[in-house]
């Protein structure tokens, strides 16, 4: 590329394609198709762009890394997980282990915000065990494809395909990290084999002195392309945070305005929840995405399918 013309931000989405990346998507989608991997309902065009680029377009990897994981989706049950989509012990759950998605940031993301601060092991596995957990967390990550991503692309009138994270460590010492050490991980891996390129931004706020040996535990779990999407805050995060998502769209106790009645962890509060539509996305017009992608021909808002893949 001549030095001049800075590299496209969004190259490999659709609307953004070389035509070698477009030649590539086609042999992709072709060989799934032939060799029986291909399920039309969940791979749309974006969802194999997502294997693609995790993969930086190399079709061998890509297919191995589809293939895996539509075995993986048999053998963990995510059809039946989804179909029975119950997790009674939310609210137990919640007051220990709080992980939840929270309304949007300002490119219209949705916010998923985490909070080890309170968690205690013996309490967490009194109302619940690792396995639904995980059960939980993939459940969730399908929502976040099928019922999330196409709200939040209704609202801001362009494609949103991924997330905007905040792991909150307040309080947090190596022993709270150690207990859930071997859940972390595996989530970390159902998100990046299983799941990829939904994650963007990624704050970790209120990090304790402790935290550069947790993150030495932590770091060879991640890609690279995950490691530099991450921000390290430390206590004085808030002017960061107000920067990406409204002040309104973050919890009070963030930094933010946020004080919904049922409390903002339990409110599943966002363009996704019908008792929420009046909360429309507070989106910068002039961010890079909106840029973009707004009313782009190849991501007209009214054309995103209901199901967006799966997760991914």
């Amino acid at each position: 590329m001549p030095p001049n013309i800075p590299e496209d931000p969004l190259s490999g989405h659709l609307g953004h394609l070389s035509p070698e990346q477009q030649h590539i998507l086609g042999k992709f989608r072709t060989e799934l198709e032939q060799e029986g991997v291909f399920v039309p309902e969940r791979h749309d065009d974006a969802t194999l762009l997502r294997f693609l680029r995790a993969r930086k377009f190399d079709l061998v990897k890509a297919k191995v890394m589809i293939t895996s994981c539509e075995q993986w989706r048999k053998e963990f049950g995510v059809d039946e997980v989804v179909r029975t989509s119950e997790f009674p012990e939310k609210e137990a759950v919640d007051k220990i282990y709080p992980q939840y998605y929270h309304k949007t940031d300002k490119d219209g993301r949705p916010v998923y915000m985490e909070r080890l601060g309170k968690l205690d092991l013996k309490k967490l596995y009194a109302v619940t065990t690792p396995e639904r957990l995980l059960k939980r967390f993939v459940l969730e990550y399908e929502k976040f494809l099928t019922d999330r991503l196409p709200a939040c692309s209704e609202v801001v009138g362009h494609r949103v395909e991924t997330s905007c994270t905040i792991m909150d460590l307040q309080n947090v010492g190596l022993k709270q990290f150690f207990q859930v050490k071997d859940y972390i991980a595996e989530a970390t891996r159902i998100g990046q084999d299983r799941y990829p390129e939904c994650m963007d931004k990624f704050y970790i706020i209120n990090a304790p002195w402790v935290f550069s040996t947790v993150w030495m535990v932590i770091k060879p779990w991640l890609d690279e392309v995950t490691v530099n999407k991450i921000s390290i805050l430390g206590y004085n995060y808030k002017t960061e945070l107000l920067a990406q998502i409204p002040a309104e769209n973050l919890p009070s106790d963030l930094g933010g305005l946020c004080q919904c009645p049922e409390g903002c962890s339990l409110s599943d509060a966002g363009p996704w929840n019908e008792k929420n539509t009046g909360l429309i996305a507070q989106t910068d017009p002039n961010t890079t995405a909106a840029k973009s992608f707004k009313h782009d021909p190849s991501h007209p808002a009214a054309a995103l399918p209901s199901s967006m893949g799966q997760t991914g």
